[in-house]
């Protein structure tokens, strides 16, 4: 103010010009002016009052013009802001808007964007992110974890606390899980569209491994799991990116704010269970979401109420079941097992890799894309689900035999098998046995016939044999009458052979009166060529030898023991002292 007092004092009292006063005031010769031109402005001439200080004369300078009443009417930005968040709602719309409810005096469509986008810029983001109404969901786990007591150890272990929150309103969502894993992780979401009532677009969660098999920054690959979960809802899920927190900002908040307003709040209470620190966060949800905004009208159920609710999508009639999913090789036993349990499979998958879909009821067996078996998961281990249709159909022949069924086909026979297989049955120490015994006569009647058999069961009931195999002597040896002869045999030439007991036969077979097409000769007849075949196998056999060097090889023995072929006697061989005691002991 002491410059401006000497410039009006130069210019009233003397007769310097401007350039004068500049140069004796050391300031410029526009300064001066400027001053001179602010005096005139408000009448201030030379001298002054005594009562105008130097606060006095800068109000008479500087004097503020009086404000203008404003000719334009502001718009509301919150209400624009919020609307922006509707889907097919943009700037242009909302300028039309307000220009048809303001009139002339209403900004220009510039001017409203661009007071818009300023008042934009005051609030708090840390990235420009426009949220459509039921577009995505945002998920992930809050750092801190809840605390969980075990009642019986006193051992403290954690509990993770999921939160999930809609982009468009801030609506929030949070429960308690055990740990982390990838039941924990889908369970969460389908609690969350179960909350909100309906299913978003999109569901942007972190990458865990759990839900993600390779976390790619541009196509993320989710796992089988995932995939279903998303099929099942109608949705999309994609990951955020790794390491960018922003692509998920909305639940980086909300953590936040669950940290602040609820998990503050049970800092200093006990749970021991998840399920009651569940419960406790349930109960503080409805407030948390009834809290008014700061900035922008209303609370974050309000705004779900008018931005996503109604653009939800509906959810579906039946909820997700979590699987399990694992590959397995089928064993030779047509089997795949899982937690010590065997399941069945068609035969034909033998030693092929399959894969599991295990629930908590059920367990699936699919080759490729297409499912080949379904069995009800077993809780006991070293359990054998089997399907008889999975069995080839010998094995399933063999295991559809029951009691029963052997019952029915014997009387089909007669009373005397019918008695036959009864004992079986009941005198056998364990089931299995008196099965196979009776499938051994079953055996014996596709050789003979059932009068035969019949009459082959009712002598061994009279001799006291009850063995499948005491039938099939009795059938081959021909004793069921006293007028039956031996089954068909055929002859060798070797009439009198001491180490085999065979009685002579001749040259033609004889014929079988019991042989007809319902009774063929017995496979196990001995023939010359099977007699031959079966003396290879002994001791006294040498290789690549017939019939004739077996006789000639017979005729040698015999007389190195001197036993001749027309006298098989044996000479008396002396005895010493110890084998005649022996003797007459």
């Amino acid at each position: 103010m002491r410059k401006i007092r000497d410039v009006l004092r130069y210019r009233y009292t003397t007769e310097l010009s401007l350039e004068a006063i500049a140069r004796a005031l050391k300031i410029s010769k526009g300064v001066v002016a400027k001053y001179l031109r602010l005096a005139e402005g408000a009448s201030i001439g030379w001298p002054q009052p005594e009562d105008c200080d130097d606060l006095a004369l800068e109000r008479l300078l500087y004097r503020q013009p009086e404000a203008r009443s404003s000719a334009f009417i502001g718009p509301d930005y919150a209400r624009v802001h919020q609307e922006l968040k509707k889907k097919g709602v943009t700037l242009a719309l909302l300028w039309e808007e307000y220009r048809q409810a303001s009139g002339e005096r209403g900004y220009q469509y510039t001017a409203f964007c661009t007071r818009y986008r300023a008042w934009a810029g005051k609030l708090k983001r840390s990235m420009r992110q426009i949220h459509r109404a039921g577009e995505k969901l945002f998920a992930d786990y809050a750092g801190p974890t809840v605390p969980i007591i075990d009642g019986q150890t006193g051992e403290i272990r954690s509990s993770s606390v999921f939160v999930a929150v809609l982009g468009a309103s801030n609506y929030t969502f949070a429960c308690a899980t055990p740990q982390q894993t990838q039941a924990d992780w889908l369970g969460g979401l389908a609690r969350a569209l179960t909350y909100m009532g309906g299913v978003t677009a999109l569901i942007v969660p972190d990458n865990p491994r759990s839900l993600v098999r390779d976390a790619d920054p541009y196509e993320p690959v989710l796992n089988r799991l995932t995939e279903e979960f998303a099929a099942h809802y109608g949705t999309v899920i994609l990951p955020a990116r790794p390491r960018r927190p922003q692509d998920k900002a909305k639940v980086e908040s909300g953590v936040q704010v669950i940290e602040r307003w609820i998990l503050a709040r049970l800092r200093h209470r006990q749970f021991f269970s998840v399920a009651e620190a569940d419960a406790a966060i349930a109960a503080l949800l409805p407030e948390l979401n009834s809290r008014p905004f700061k900035k922008l009208p209303g609370c974050r159920a309000s705004a779900f109420a008018l931005l996503d609710a109604p653009y939800l999508r509906p959810l579906p009639t039946t909820p997700f079941t979590l699987a399990e999913w694992k590959r397995a090789r089928v064993n030779i036993d047509y089997h795949v097992e899982f937690d010590g349990s065997y399941y069945s499979v068609p035969h034909a998958l033998i030693h092929r890799e399959v894969e599991l879909r295990v629930t908590q009821s059920t367990v699936e067996v699919l080759a490729g894309t297409r499912r080949v078996a379904s069995h009800p998961r077993s809780p006991r281990r070293g359990h054998f689900a089997t399907t008889p249709e999975h069995l080839p159909a010998a094995h399933r022949a063999h295991a559809e035999w029951s009691p029963g069924r052997l019952l029915n086909w014997a009387a089909t026979i007669g009373p005397a098998t019918a008695e036959l297989v009864k004992r079986l049955l009941l005198e056998k120490p364990h089931p299995e046995q008196g099965y196979r015994a009776c499938l051994g006569l079953m055996r014996l009647a596709r050789t003979y016939s059932p009068e035969r058999l019949e009459a082959a069961c009712t002598r061994a009931l009279a001799v006291g044999a009850r063995r499948d195999r005491s039938v099939a002597s009795i059938l081959a040896k021909g004793l069921i009458s006293s007028r039956s002869r031996r089954p068909h045999r055929a002859n060798w030439p070797c009439r009198s052979t001491p180490m085999c007991a065979v009685r002579p036969m001749t040259t033609e077979p004889e014929r079988n009166p019991h042989a007809d097409a319902t009774n063929p000769p017995d496979p196990e007849i001995l023939t010359p060529a099977r007699y031959g075949r079966r003396l290879r196998g002994t001791a006294e056999a040498r290789p690549g030898r017939g019939l004739g060097d077996r006789r000639a090889l017979c005729d040698a023995r015999r007389s190195r023991a001197g036993v001749s072929r027309k006298s098989p006697h044996r000479p008396p061989v002396a005895r010493g002292p110890a084998q005649v005691l022996a003797g007459v002991h």
